[in-house]
């Protein structure tokens, strides 16, 4: 169940209906035994009562209430009787209760032997009537109690929710603390009960916060010290390149590292720069479309490089983001299109507007992505195996994550399909238009 207080409000309900429902079934059964005796003790006062009259004064159509009928017998003689009373015997002259049939009905029997005048009573009263008489009574005695369950529960109601309130505001600070908000969770008339679940919320929250802030420091500090040696080889490497032939392959793979190296401290950079405590809280209007425009054309030389062709279609379609993320989003997405696709490939990218959502597609006819891999892209550092008969150019493993990251800050969502070659895939972003 979603709600602990509906939870707990339905589970006391049902205990206490249950309880009633147990405890109304043993009243009534109870009723019944003790309106059994009461009627019982009634029928054998009528029956006194008739032996102690004078039967010579007796008519035999004496009538009576049509729930009560009499017999007096002397030496298999009916003496007197009601007028509702069978012409026979009603039951057999055995001195005691019983039951009996007659008139279509089922009847209480007494027989009483009366020594001192020889007579025979029998009384009979109706079942029937005696079952309406209890269940009226009954009834009188449970309906307070049924019609009391919708008050107490609306008790029950009132007591838990005002029980649970200290959990309401718990989960009122967690729902609307703000993505970069690490401080501690404070309640005020804190119960005994949710003190511990607090202390260990608030613990998770500054162990959250430290891993944070050390994974932070480190990625910033690690990215900037990086980056001044990178610069001074840099230098050095432009100095030496007089020196060595144009076609050295040492010379070649020295740049090709450095480079490497370089791209991988602007990916640590951008991946930090991009974490929420760091991302615009305001976003504007972007054109995803012009924006494709603008990435395309710097980053076309790669793609000249190695003869693929670059294709943008679509219209203008707008969002609300951060132009300068979306760009690196758009980067390395082409980025990996052109790492991943062989010389001579296609690439497209495509923007289309449907139905209140903008959908930005790139797509390649490289190898693709086998879906045992799909959930591994995104993660940092993870990189394909390379195709033995591709000669892929060398990436650091982030770019991916940076595009997965950049998406969930959007509040958008990625997914990798079959691209519209005959091979390839696509990376299809779904964002939200305006």
């Amino acid at each position: 169940m979603g709600s602990i207080r509906v939870f707990l409000i339905a589970t006391m309900l049902a205990t206490m209906t249950l309880f009633n429902f147990v405890a109304t079934l043993q009243g009534y059964q109870s009723s019944l035994e003790e309106a059994e005796r009461l009627f019982d003790n009634h029928l054998s006062q009528m029956v006194k009562l008739i032996a102690n009259l004078h039967v010579e004064h007796m008519a035999s159509n004496l009538n009576q209430s049509s729930d009560l009928a009499y017999q007096l017998w002397h030496k298999d003689q009916l003496v007197a009787s009601s007028a509702n009373s069978p012409k026979g015997f009603i039951t057999e002259l055995t001195a005691g209760f019983d039951y009996a049939n007659f008139n279509g009905y089922r009847w209480r029997t007494l027989v009483h032997y009366a020594p001192d005048s020889d007579y025979w009573i029998v009384a009979a009263e109706r079942t029937d009537q005696r079952f309406v008489l209890a269940e009226k009574v009954i009834i009188k005695a449970v309906t307070p109690i049924v019609l009391g369950i919708p008050l107490v529960g609306l008790l029950v109601w009132l007591i838990i929710s005002r029980g649970l309130k200290p959990l309401r505001n718990l989960s009122f600070q967690l729902k609307h603390k703000q993505i970069d908000d690490l401080t501690a969770v404070k309640i005020p008339d804190l119960k005994d009960e949710l003190e511990q679940v607090v202390q260990s919320i608030n613990d998770l929250v500054r162990r959250l916060g430290s891993a944070l802030e050390r994974e932070k420091r480190f990625t910033a500090d690690a990215a900037h010290e990086l980056r001044t040696p990178i610069s001074a080889l840099k230098v050095q490497l432009h100095n030496i390149a007089e020196e060595v032939s144009a076609d050295s392959q040492s010379f070649a793979q020295l740049k090709s590292g450095i480079e490497r190296m370089q791209h991988l401290v602007e990916q640590l950079l951008s991946l930090y720069r991009f974490t929420p405590e760091e991302f615009a809280n305001q976003f504007e209007r972007v054109d995803i479309y012009l924006l494709a425009q603008n990435v395309l054309a710097e980053q076309h030389d790669a793609f000249e490089a190695r003869q693929q062709s670059l294709e943008l279609e679509g219209s203008s379609c707008y969002i609300e983001g951060d132009p300068f993320s979306l760009g690196a989003l758009l980067q390395n997405l082409l980025s990996n299109a052109n790492k991943y696709t062989p010389f001579g490939g296609e690439i497209l990218v495509s923007v289309e507007c449907s139905e209140g959502k903008v959908y930005l597609k790139v797509e390649d006819n490289g190898p693709g992505i086998k879906p045992a891999d799909i959930d591994k892209v995104f993660e940092r550092f993870h990189r394909l195996q390379k195709n033995l008969d591709q000669v892929f150019a060398q990436g650091c493993g982030l770019g991916l994550t940076i595009v997965k990251h950049v998406t969930e800050l959007h509040r958008a969502s990625i997914d990798i399909l079959p691209s519209r070659f005959d091979s390839g895939c696509a990376f299809v972003i779904q964002f939200n238009e305006v």
